[in-house]
């Protein structure tokens, strides 16, 4: 009794102190979250605001601060343009000073815990999103003795525009500021996570679309080598396919860039960056144009696949897959089996009899299910297919492949009955219920606590397989994998063919 009172007298003074904690740039103070059972640290900077002389420059380093920071609150999300409604902020709002982090600890970490660390990657077509989306709280991923780390990166022509002016101010060298963004996180990461109770040799890199293009970058990136262990993709990869975000050079983009930067009324990169954010945003919304990953000879030096295909990625274990109504915007469109037919003809001329015997359509519901499934792959799986592809033949690292089948029920921003793009992120973080308007059922929570177990698994040891789990086997290619399902069940890859009739080609679509 008397060893349990001193316990809990000395408890109090134990866990203040421990959430305190010192990093290179100053100490930092956060709070506890999820009753008292994870620590969280928040918006701490991990670069300087790139604003002024900074924007449209690599991320330099933060300045240092005297005394102790309050770190229970977001830091801004990156100024961005409305783009998905699902997107929800839990910052006071946009801003170009978004270059923040957030640190999530079990209670019990302390100093050279040496623990796991997570980090990662939000998604939103490389133009939105942030760090503070509640789908990705880090109330519960810690619960699994791991630390995670939530980053924002510069997003849409803050983070991606390159001109002619800067390829010249950089040598040579422009482009990729929110890739290059990531790596600064990394950078920030390996210095300061042990102070955290993490173990800089043990990061693992993961995210979701644009976040999963990322990882599959910077799995490529010279820059980023021996700043992460392990990585993990969700659905998308840098990858040649329907949906192909960067593969262009800096110079060829330039050419592109220069036009539109011309009609903002400017005529040197300072005045450029002296305009306000407002009517840059403004401007980009106004044109449509997208922002993208470039090959800029720093970041990337040549196209993401060649990287690969000349066994120069990161060697590292790779566990990826991708949902299986990736391409259900296409049940909005209807279908039939006439309709179907046209389409296959239309699009693939003389390869439509082959088309049709993978993608069938003897009745309209065969027909639209066989629209999602090429909408499916067009839009997102067939490029994640190429990239868990080339990692298997040139990786020399585990590689493990899934397939997320579990439907949701109709939600406020996603009707039907889909496992829609984006479907697994509350799965893989534990947020079933920060999903507006959702039914969660026993088996979404039961799925969820299975797929956390394989991703914090994968992330201590490069094996998702543990107790109280079903067998994930290894990917070899054409071999077994697991679906993400009630129940999660194991089997050779039903859709290899569908993949290899992709491989020559997808033409523009007719519909």
């Amino acid at each position: 009794m008397l060893a349990g009172a001193l316990s809990l007298g000395l408890a109090p003074a134990m866990h203040a102190d421990s959430l305190t904690v010192k990093t290179q740039q100053g100490k930092v103070h956060g709070k506890t979250i999820n009753d008292g059972k994870v620590k969280g640290f928040y918006g701490i900077p991990y670069a300087a605001p790139p604003v002024g002389d900074l924007r449209w420059k690599p991320p330099m380093p933060p300045e240092k601060w005297k005394g102790t920071r309050d770190a229970t609150a977001y830091g801004a999300s990156c100024a961005q343009v409305h783009v998905f409604d699902d997107m929800v902020f839990q910052d006071k709002g946009p801003s170009e000073d978004c270059l923040y982090l957030n640190v999530y600890t079990p209670a019990n970490a302390k100093k050279n815990s040496k623990l796991p660390v997570m980090f990662w990657i939000h998604g939103g077509g490389y133009a939105g999103g942030g760090s503070s989306e509640p789908r990705h709280n880090g109330d519960f991923l810690p619960l699994k003795d791991v630390i995670l780390v939530t980053i924002n990166y510069r997003l849409g022509v803050f983070g991606f525009l390159v001109t002619d002016g800067m390829i010249k101010e950089g040598d040579g060298k422009a482009g990729n500021w929110g890739l290059l963004d990531m790596i600064s996180a990394l950078h920030w990461v390996n210095k300061n996570i042990a102070n955290f109770g993490g173990d800089p040799n043990n990061v693992t890199i993961f995210g979701e679309s644009a976040g999963s293009f990322a990882v599959s970058t910077l799995m490529a990136s010279p820059m980023a080598q021996g700043l992460f262990a392990k990585a993990i993709g969700e659905s998308g990869a840098a990858f040649p396919s329907a949906l192909n975000l960067g593969g262009k050079t800096a110079e060829d983009q330039a050419k592109v860039d220069d036009k539109w930067v011309e009609k903002l009324g400017v005529t040197s990169l300072a005045e450029l960056r002296a305009l306000p954010s407002d009517k840059i945003l403004d401007a980009a919304k106004a044109q449509g144009t997208g922002f993208s990953p470039v090959i800029d000879g720093r970041v990337l030096t040549e196209p993401v696949a060649e990287t690969y295909a000349e066994g120069k990625q990161a060697h590292v274990p790779l566990l990826a897959g991708w949902n299986a109504d990736e391409g259900s915007f296409m049940a909005m469109r209807g279908m039939t089996v006439d309709k179907w037919k046209e389409f296959a003809d239309k699009t693939f001329g003389d390869r439509a009899a082959e088309f049709l015997k993978l993608y069938p359509g003897d009745t309209d519901a065969q027909a639209l299910r066989s629209a999602i499934d090429f909408g499916s792959d067009s839009f997102i799986a067939f490029g994640t297919w190429k990239w868990i592809q080339a990692q298997v033949k040139t990786g020399d690292a585990p590689v493990y492949r899934y397939h997320f089948e579990l439907a949701a029920t109709p939600s406020k921003f996603h009707p039907g009955t889909f496992a829609f793009h984006s479907d697994d992120i509350e799965y893989v973080f534990g947020t079933l219920d920060t999903r507006p308007g959702w039914d969660v059922r026993p088996e979404d929570r039961k799925l969820s606590e299975e797929m956390m177990g394989y991703w914090t698994n994968f992330a201590k040891t490069g094996n998702p397989n543990g107790a109280g789990l079903p067998e994930w086997p290894k990917y070899n290619g054409t071999d077994e994998i697991i679906h993400l399902n009630n129940p999660i069940t194991s089997g050779v890859d039903p859709w290899h063919a569908r993949y290899e009739f992709l491989l020559g080609g997808i033409p523009p679509m007719h519909f």
